[in-house]
C-alpha cells in the first residue's frame, strides 16, 4: 500500500495579509520557517522513502527545513504546483470579491487542467513509489484539490481551510486513494 503524507507549505508573508499567491513564488516568513521545523520534528516519530516537493519556493523551503532532519531523497515534481489563479494573484479576499464577484478570475488555469496535472503527478508517485511511505509538500489548493477527489462525500474536507504546515494522509488500498486524515495540526 503506497501511502502519501501531504504537508501544506509554511506561511508566508502573503498568506499572513490573505494575499492570493498562486505559482506567485513567495518565499517563507518567520513563522513559515518554525512551522516547517515542527513538520520536520513530528515526522522524525515515522520512517518514510521519499520526500517530493512542488517547484515553488514556499513549498520547497518548507521541504528543505523538513529534510534536515529526515535526510530523505528529494525530488520536486512540477505536477504539483499550485493553480495559477491569472489576474488576481496577489488580490486580498476583499479585492478579488470587487474585482471578480463572480470568481472567474481572467487568465487562470482551468480547474480541469489543474486536476488532471496533479492526477498524473499521484500516478507517477504511485508508480515510481509502490507500497512506500511519500512525503509530499504542496500547496493549499493543490492538497484541497486531492481531498476532494478521495474523499467519498466528506463534505467537511470542502469546508475547512487548510492550515499552513498542515498534514494529511492519503493511501492507495483496494485500487484507490483514499483519504486517512486531513488539516491535522498538533504539531504546530
Amino acid at each position: 500500500m503506497t501511502t502519501i503524507c501531504l504537508i501544506r507549505h509554511g506561511e508566508t508573508d502573503w498568506n499572513a495579509a490573505g494575499r492570493l499567491q498562486g505559482k506567485t513564488d513567495i518565499p517563507l516568513n518567520s513563522k513559515g520557517v518554525k512551522q516547517a521545523e515542527a513538520c520536520s520534528t513530528f515526522l522524525t516519530s515515522s520512517h518514510y522513502d521519499v520526500l517530493i516537493t512542488s517547484p515553488l519556493k514556499r513549498a520547497r523551503q518548507t521541504a528543505e527545513i523538513i529534510n534536515q532532519l529526515l535526510h530523505l531523497p528529494l525530488l520536486v515534481m512540477d505536477d504539483f504546483a499550485e493553480r495559477y489563479f491569472g489576474d488576481a494573484e496577489g488580490m486580498t479576499y476583499d479585492e478579488r470579491s470587487f474585482a471578480f464577484p463572480d470568481k472567474n478570475y481572467p487568465n487562470q488555469e482551468g480547474k480541469e487542467d489543474f486536476s488532471n496535472r496533479i492526477m498524473t503527478g499521484l500516478q507517477h508517485i504511485n508508480q515510481s513509489y509502490p507500497d512506500q511511505k511519500v512525503l509530499l509538500v504542496a500547496h493549499g489548493a493543490v492538497i484541497k484539490s486531492v481531498l476532494k477527489a478521495f474523499a467519498d462525500d466528506d463534505v467537511s474536507i470542502g469546508e475547512n481551510r487548510l492550515m499552513n504546515g498542515c498534514i494529511s494522509n492519503i493511501q492507495f488500498e483496494n485500487k484507490k486513494w483514499n483519504v486517512k486524515d486531513f488539516n491535522r495540526t498538533e504539531h504546530l
